[in-house]
């Protein structure tokens, strides 16, 4: 059986089945403008990103040059490049200004405070977000709470707290307030990336036979690695740029100084005898540490921050 072919119009025009869809006509005729569109908006985009750097990294290299220039150079003409290399100004930073004890001073209380921070935060968000229990909801609503509580409405109670328990200016009642003012957000950001975790890794260890405490630091502690590296690196550069704390309890001793505290203290008697060179050197010294971090953990700080959203 075969079927009729269609009759030509009585016009001599196209057949209706032969001519191509209206729809399809319409989005040949519309792409052009859909290109010129997304083409201005990827210059817009390139655009910003490109000032943007420049506003962020502009300052940082201005002062990376500046350290390597002599200090008449500087004042003559502040925006200028170097003509030679000054190493000098980084050796008097480091011994006649003392940043390399202000640094070391640094290192060693971060080593302390990072520590127990990250271990106590990931304790306490481990067990809000695994476990059930009576208050749950409280105890994270309370770490929840303890980031909207401005640091400087606690200085007055937080000194008279540390002067009674003998603590001020001592490197132990430092780290215990760097420990408290990172513990909020660090158990808050852990808690949400601990939920995240398959929950049969743990539920096959406790059947096993695996205690809590092993389940914790050996399975599930490392299986949050991404988390884990994406809060250190924030709490490392908020404690190594810690300055207000610093300044309430350790203002005794200027041995003890933490480096904001040296190149707040080199800003004022750098400024008086005229060496800018050696302020910008400490300026360069202390900013290469958190540049260093950053630029070693990226990929991890991506990783921590997509990961909850990814799984």
């Amino acid at each position: 059986m075969t079927t009729a072919p269609t009759p030509a119009p009585a016009d001599g025009g196209t057949p209706s089945d032969a001519r191509p869809p209206a729809d399809a006509s319409a989005r040949r005729g519309s792409s052009p403008g859909k290109v010129s569109e997304g083409g201005t908006l990827n210059v817009f985009s390139h655009a910003f990103l490109i000032v943007w750097v420049v506003m962020a990294a502009g300052p940082l290299v201005w002062i990376a040059l500046t350290a390597f220039r002599a200090s008449g150079d500087i004042l003559s003409d502040p925006m200028g490049l170097p003509g030679s290399l000054h190493w000098e100004n980084f050796s008097h930073a480091w011994n006649e200004a003392k940043i390399g004890r202000y640094a070391l001073n640094s290192v060693v209380i971060l080593l302390g405070s990072l520590t127990g921070t990250m271990l106590l935060g990931s304790m306490a968000a481990y067990v809000i977000a695994r476990f059930t229990f009576a208050g749950n909801r409280f105890v994270f609503l309370l770490f929840a709470g303890g980031m909207m509580f401005p640091v400087i409405l606690a200085l007055i109670p937080l000194f008279k707290m540390m002067d009674n328990f003998g603590l001020l200016d001592t490197r132990p009642g430092l780290m215990i307030a760097y420990i408290a003012y990172s513990l909020p957000f660090t158990t808050f950001f852990l808690t949400s990336f601990f939920r995240t975790l398959p929950s049969g890794v743990q539920e096959a260890a406790m059947v096993d036979g695996a205690s809590h405490t092993r389940t914790f630091f050996q399975i599930m502690l490392p299986m949050a690695k991404p988390g884990l590296i994406s809060i250190g690196i924030f709490n490392f550069l908020g404690q190594w740029n810690q300055y207000l704390l610093p300044l309430l309890l350790n203002s005794e001793n200027e041995n003890s100084y933490v480096l904001p505290q040296g190149l707040a203290s080199l800003a004022v008697a750098q400024g008086y005898r005229g060496d800018w060179g050696a302020l910008f050197a400490g300026l360069t010294i202390a900013m290469v540490p958190v540049l260093v971090v950053y630029a070693v953990f990226q990929r991890q700080v991506q990783a921590g921050l997509t990961a909850g959203a990814l799984k």
